[in-house]
């Protein structure tokens, strides 16, 4: 069985603090977004549980896990040269969720424990009021990340952040090192400060498309004002998820599901915005604190060759801690998990089993 846990529905709350703005006519529903995310994990064959994790003030955190127990019905592959303890947990990007990771989540969790789960405001996780001050919106992030990993068990694990997820993961750190075995972040968000003079171009095209026009309101305001055309736009605007999933979709899945996460209520997308300056620069950069994080914690970024996002901040890190490892993967855009999944899953399984390249500092190009 798949389903290895019960489901808990959360009960159905309208949001009182943000404005009735959003279209009635707008095509998503949280059951829509349950049947997109379950179209995307029809492609894994591992066996996984599937539960909202309640944590406090009536909030929960989507999760999927997988154990290390082989699927009956699936193909057994030759024993992994190691079996960590350590679970596996992944943090998805800005406007993401856990149905992304469908190309890395068997080949992951064929050598040990992995949590997959949706962050707080985003995907099928809880929608709160973040506030509107930086600091105490990053805090209710990683407060929120605290309270799932208490709720769950877990002593320690390592931590793999994309995007948003690489941010709020290395925010973890700094404050639960005793918590994190490893730390992985992956194209993360949010690193360097705002240049003097920005390169608008080194955001994301799909940001700057809606953002242009949007800038004073959230950063996916459009998609939602779109209403019934705004499934049509993600998939013109998103049309190289399409071939980023080719091997597995040869539909619209992967753009629905994009659609669904999005169109909701904003709340981490509101978060988000109040975290950032114009074009997507952080507040509170990261490469200013990222030294904090104990030396005792090892740090690996992995970026990909044909990314918008240059492979500077893991560099910049490693003036200061030589064994920092920055690894770049040929062919991979932003996306680099989605990109070239099979040398992503390979990479990170390697540097889970502290094979050849750690400790050493030097850059490994996949």
């Amino acid at each position: 069985m798949r389903r290895m846990a019960e489901e808990v529905q959360p009960r159905t709350e309208q949001s009182s603090w943000i404005p009735n703005w959003l279209p009635s006519w707008c095509p998503t529903s949280p059951s829509q977004l349950k049947d997109a995310e379950e179209k995307m994990l029809k492609t894994v064959q591992r066996p996984y549980s599937r539960q909202h994790i309640r944590i406090s003030n009536s909030n929960y955190l989507w999760t999927i896990a997988f154990s290390t127990h082989p699927h009956p019905n699936s193909p057994s592959p030759p024993p992994p040269p190691f079996q960590p303890s350590t679970p596996l947990v992944l943090l998805h990007g800005f406007g993401g969720g856990v149905g992304l990771w469908a190309q890395n989540l068997d080949a992951l969790s064929g050598c040990g424990p992995v949590y997959a789960l949706d962050l707080l405001g985003f995907g099928r996780s809880s929608r709160p009021q973040f506030s509107a001050d930086p600091v105490e919106a990053e805090e209710q992030f990683v407060a929120a990340l605290e309270e799932w990993r208490e709720k769950v068990g877990l002593g320690e694990m390592v931590l793999l952040g994309h995007n948003l997820g690489g941010y709020i993961s290395a925010a973890y750190t700094l404050k639960y090192p005793n918590r994190v075995r490893r730390l992985l972040l992956v194209e993360p968000w949010g690193f360097p400060a705002r240049p003097e003079n920005p390169d608008h171009y080194s955001i994301p095209v799909w940001i700057r498309a809606i953002g242009a026009v949007m800038s004073p309101f959230n950063p996916l305001a459009g998609l939602r004002l779109a209403g019934p055309l705004g499934p049509m736009l993600v998939q013109t605007i998103r049309s190289d998820f399409k071939q980023k999933y080719s091997s597995v979709f040869d539909d619209n899945t992967v753009s629905d599901y994009i659609y669904h996460l999005n169109a909701q209520t904003p709340s981490g997308e509101t978060a988000f915005r109040n975290m950032t300056v114009p074009y997507g620069w952080a507040k509170r950069p990261m490469l200013e604190r990222i030294d904090g994080v104990r030396a005792d914690v090892p740090i690996s970024f992995i970026y990909g060759s044909r990314s918008s996002i240059d492979s500077n901040s893991g560099y910049a890190v490693k003036k200061s801690r030589p064994d920092v490892e920055v690894i770049v993967i040929r062919g991979a855009g932003h996306y680099v998990f989605a990109d070239q999944p099979e040398d992503f899953n390979q990479t990170v399984l390697r540097i889970l089993a502290g094979t050849e390249g750690r400790g050493t500092g030097d850059e490994t190009e996949q």
